[in-house]
């Protein structure tokens, strides 16, 4: 028998919202480990969704877990009912002079920078975030707990799969558009094949044994 998927749920935000934070942003990001691409992170206010009816709110949880099909048709939601959201990415050039810690916490950040009204309180998923002076709660495991980082990590994942498809388009040869330029078997040959084009991060193993070693040195 197949066990029922648990929901993310608003508990924190509706916990945080008696407390006086009337925005609540989720946070999330996706794209800590390909090879390729940026980082991507979202920001999403919600507002409360107890009285909302609508077929698709249950995809509104854990982009992993979903079909491509069902992530675009949940950041469409997300969209539609958020009080505001926004993107903010950190490209495979700056990853690899900063290391993808920093660069996702930046990520992360210029989502916040982008949001039309400022939020008075966020929940990332597992990591702790200064931005603002904002106070911030770090949930571990925050996309498949929270629904407004649930509702981030659909938005950070359809935003970034759609850039990765735009690149396939630039570099046919890797599959970007298959991998979203995550180390499969296809991405590897072609990289051993073809090289690493400026979207790949060469501080990134394997890249990182193919570099020169003066390269290394300065990752020291």
């Amino acid at each position: 028998m197949a066990m029922r998927r648990v929901l993310p749920t608003q508990t924190e935000e509706r916990r945080l919202w008696e407390r006086g934070f009337s925005h609540v942003a989720g946070i999330d990001e996706v794209g800590r480990g390909p090879l390729a691409g940026p980082v991507v992170a979202a920001a999403v206010v919600l507002p409360s969704l107890s009285d909302l009816q609508h077929r698709d709110l249950p995809l509104i949880r854990d982009s992993k877990t979903l079909s491509p099909a069902q992530r675009q048709r949940a950041n469409l939601l997300v969209q539609e009912v958020a009080l505001s959201w926004a993107v903010g990415e950190v490209e495979a050039q700056d990853i690899d002079r900063m290391g993808i810690a920093t660069a996702t916490r930046l990520a992360m950040r210029r989502a916040l920078d982008q949001l039309p009204q400022p939020p008075d309180h966020l929940l990332v998923d597992a990591l702790q975030l200064s931005w603002n002076n904002r106070p911030c709660l770090a949930v571990v495991h925050g996309d498949g707990l929270c629904t407004a980082i649930a509702a981030a990590s659909v938005v950070a994942k359809v935003y970034r799969d759609a850039h990765m498809t735009t690149l396939s388009e630039r570099y046919p040869e890797y599959g970007f558009s298959a991998h979203k330029g995550y180390a499969s078997q296809i991405h590897l040959q072609a990289l051993e094949r073809f090289g690493p084009t400026p979207e790949h991060r060469r501080s990134f193993s394997p890249l990182r044994q193919r570099l020169p070693l003066e390269f290394a040195e300065s990752r020291a």
